[in-house]
């Protein structure tokens, strides 16, 4: 396979093609994005956003991926995050297999997706695991930094997470991608310290996967070791590749983008 050149000169974000609209999932009206590809491949590529993600949290990346691939790209916000309905209630224990098993089916039927390449991040890798392993209907799966069980780093981090929120300027900086920060954040922060959290574990999941599957793991993660994608590697039945970033941390497609968007292209060239 040749070299992918991917740096953003050559792949430009396509702004002005981007359609953004509104999807009634769950009762509930999430934002949705569309960002048309340069070829003509029938694939779709699905975004799942981490836990404190949305639309806007991507920044460029969705759009430079649509550009470096000529797939096309959908990205949405979920339910409590961006512009989409604000959380009614707390998350319970399972809010991430009640997205992967209930909101995402319905988004995907209503977008006539049939069998997209998900490209998750963190929760949104997740959300990818549980939804490939309950319907075998995805050509692969890009997750990064995904999490299949709960690791005292997470904990450590996402603890830390909260005292920053208290004392930093971090809702000012959450306010640009969610309606609202605060309501956002701690539906993410609190069921994460919740102590039956800490049994979370989706690693039932993992023998029924047969799609391959691409995972990108930072080895500065903050948020999760490398026990995490060897899990995949280990319990999945299908081609797993674990891309190893040194100088990385939990978002690789910032902190390394453009090996991260290179090795995207590459995966989708063969799989899509």
């Amino acid at each position: 396979m040749g070299h992918l050149q991917t740096n953003r000169a050559t792949h430009k974000p396509q702004r002005t093609r981007a359609d953004t609209f509104e999807v009634t999932v769950q009762g509930h009206h999430l934002e949705v994005q569309r960002i048309p590809g340069c070829g003509h491949h029938a694939t779709e590529l699905v975004f799942l956003h981490e836990g404190l993600g949305s639309i806007s949290h991507w920044k460029t990346f969705p759009a430079h991926v649509a550009a470096a691939t000529g797939f096309p790209v959908v990205v949405y916000s979920r339910y409590g995050s961006g512009h989409s309905d604000l959380l009614e209630e707390p998350r319970p224990v399972t809010y991430m297999h009640d997205e992967a098993l209930k909101a995402l089916p319905e988004l995907l039927a209503k977008l006539n997706l049939e069998a997209p390449i998900l490209i998750g991040h963190s929760d949104g890798a997740s959300i990818a695991l549980i939804y490939a392993g309950a319907h075998n209907r995805v050509r692969g799966l890009v997750l990064l930094a995904p999490h299949v069980f709960v690791e005292d780093l997470s904990v450590k981090s996402i603890a830390e997470a909260k005292v920053k929120f208290e004392t930093t300027n971090l809702p000012e900086k959450l306010a640009r991608h969610h309606r609202d920060a605060a309501r956002t954040f701690w539906g993410w922060n609190n069921i994460w310290l919740h102590p039956d959290f800490r049994r979370w574990n989706i690693e039932e999941y993992l023998p029924r996967i047969t799609c391959p599957i691409l995972v990108i793991q930072g080895l500065d993660d903050q948020y999760g070791t490398m026990a995490q994608p060897e899990a995949i590697a280990r319990q999945s039945r299908g081609p797993v590749e674990i891309l190893r970033l040194a100088d990385c941390h939990h978002s690789a497609h910032r902190d390394q983008p453009d090996a991260v968007l290179e090795r995207i292209a590459q995966f989708v060239s063969v799989y899509g």
